[in-house]
């Protein structure tokens, strides 16, 4: 895996890994601008994001099939093979959570919910898209700096948690605010802090594997 980046002209398959690595952090970013623009009450700006990630969602899906493709062919070491491959999974996996917090966005922006859960569920979005960013910064370090992947990779888990923080706090609104709503408003609420928080715990587990990686590589 050493110099991943500094080879990616070299192997299709790295410059792959790259392009889904820039995607899933594109699926973010919309998630984020789709609940800004929930939290405006623009339910139109808000499908258009949630459709354009839907998209990209379906070509991380066929990325990640082409990497497991061309790394059965490269010509790097086994082990480089098994972590790209594992760091693969877990964006997908990443991704998947993204979609899924958006199915529930769709769902939430259909109904009326108290105004107190935009700013908590804003923040978190916003929050999200800093995580991730911070994920790739430790991504592409390995390859030439692992201890500042290592430093990226701690930034992660601080980022984490105060994303958990804001799912707390949405947790006790609900409590406060449930009599107000619907059941299925309640339930497609839930959802949509859930499913940001698994974004971010999928970070976190991504960002400890990083972590791992970043260790075994320094001198």
């Amino acid at each position: 895996m050493e110099r991943w980046f500094a080879q990616r002209r070299k192997s299709k398959a790295l410059e792959l890994a790259d392009r889904q690595i820039t995607l899933a952090m594109d699926t973010v970013a919309d998630l984020q601008r789709a609940v800004v623009a929930s939290s405006k009450g623009n339910r139109k700006e808000s499908e258009s994001n949630i459709q354009h990630l839907s998209k990209i969602e379906h070509e991380i899906d066929e990325l990640r099939r082409t990497i497991f493709e061309e790394l059965t062919q490269d010509t790097m070491p086994p082990q480089d093979r098994e972590d790209i491959m594992h760091l693969v999974k877990r964006l997908d996996e990443m991704a998947d959570h993204v979609k899924d917090a958006a199915r529930a966005l769709d769902l939430v922006v259909r109904t009326e919910i108290p105004k107190v859960f935009w700013d908590p569920l804003v923040d978190m979005a916003t929050k999200l898209v800093e995580v991730t960013q911070t994920l790739r910064r430790a991504i592409e370090a390995l390859g030439t700096k692992p201890s500042e992947a290592k430093k990226f990779a701690v930034a992660v888990d601080k980022i984490e948690g105060r994303i958990d923080e804001r799912y707390q706090e949405i947790k006790e609104h609900m409590i406060e605010h449930s009599n107000e709503m619907p059941a299925a408003t309640v339930l497609f609420l839930r959802d949509l802090a859930e499913e940001m928080e698994h974004v971010a715990d999928s970070c976190d587990d991504t960002a400890d594997y990083v972590r791992i990686l970043a260790a075994t590589r320094e001198f």
